[in-house]
């Protein structure tokens, strides 16, 4: 876990306290119903940063005799109660009020609020949002960001990137929604828009689900780390043949390895040891976020050759 990592949940989180007071004002005064909607996602975002903080420190806590590889997967879990948290209340809710918004219109009033509100809160999350990206790059380097983002192992850093990507989205469609409602002089559009920031808040909770699971059931580690274990291990002049790396995540920053290699058949028993404590040596010192690695070693038998006579 990076420092980058607290910095950006600390910074999303005061801005989406901030945001959800001023949102809550501004749907109070002028009745609209995606502010309102945008109000609830900002609510929901806080306490979600606020679980993601509780994950963290859960999952530094030492191992134990009941949790032997520690408790690093913790994070996973309560990322997983933050995406049905966006997906049950800041989605639902949002759709909801918007249903009711269409079947029963209140009257418009002046908007200036809600502009004010918006303009606001677009900086305040925008603001938030590239600390989070500036985050993630120091951690992940700069290229294929997409590509990055899909295979990070860091929760309380893509759930962050994804949920103020999410509010920006938001907002726009809040600002149409207050915009094309006068416009039209049709109070039923803002509650449209509320609808589609739920069905924004649901696409988003989905994904995160998705890769919550996967990291929970025991994802293994990126291809880029698995392919340098192989190179550090098959280049050793005492191995004979490294089978197919196995690896788990078991948090952000700590995977499990297990190797089975079949050594040269020349090494004795003190050799043996030697090698595989040069092995292990060797790939935590290139690769630190391998913090436990198991060996099985096998030896080559080769067949005696025939006598010909």
């Amino acid at each position: 876990m990076t420092s980058s990592s607290k910095v950006s949940i600390y910074a999303a989180l005061a801005a989406n306290i901030g945001i959800a007071i001023i949102k809550f004002i501004a749907a109070t005064i002028t009745g609209s119903s995606s502010m309102l909607s945008e109000g609830i996602h900002s609510a929901v975002d806080s306490g979600n940063q606020i679980l993601l903080l509780v994950g963290i420190k859960r999952s530094r806590r030492p191992a134990d005799e009941n949790h032997p590889f520690g408790h690093g997967q913790e994070l996973y879990f309560w990322s997983l109660i933050v995406a049905v948290l966006i997906f049950g209340l800041g989605g639902g809710m949002s759709v909801y009020e918007g249903v009711l918004h269409i079947k029963n219109p209140e009257t418009l009033t002046d908007p200036l609020w809600n502009y004010v509100v918006l303009c606001i809160a677009i900086l305040f999350e925008g603001a938030s949002f590239i600390v989070a990206i500036r985050g993630f790059l120091k951690l992940e380097g700069k290229g294929q960001f997409f590509s990055k983002l899909r295979q990070s192992k860091d929760p309380s850093l893509f759930v962050v990137i994804y949920e103020d990507g999410a509010a920006l989205c938001g907002l726009l469609l809040a600002g149409a929604g207050v915009f094309l409602s006068h416009y039209f002089n049709d109070p039923r559009i803002d509650g449209l828009a509320s609808i589609l920031i739920g069905v924004l808040l649901a696409f988003v909770a989905i994904a995160l689900v998705i890769e919550s699971r996967n990291l929970l059931i025991g994802e293994s580690a990126n291809k880029a780390q698995i392919e340098r274990v192989k190179q550090l291990v098959n280049a050793d002049e005492d191995v004979e043949q490294l089978r197919p790396p196995l690896t788990m995540q078991l948090g952000p920053d700590e995977v499990l390895l297990a190797l089975d290699i079949q050594f040269k058949e020349h090494l004795r028993a003190s050799e043996l040891a030697k090698v595989i404590q040069r092995l292990e040596n060797r790939i935590k010192s290139e690769i630190p976020m391998i913090k436990q690695i198991f060996i099985e070693a096998n030896f080559v038998k080769r067949e005696p050759r025939p006598i010909h006579i």
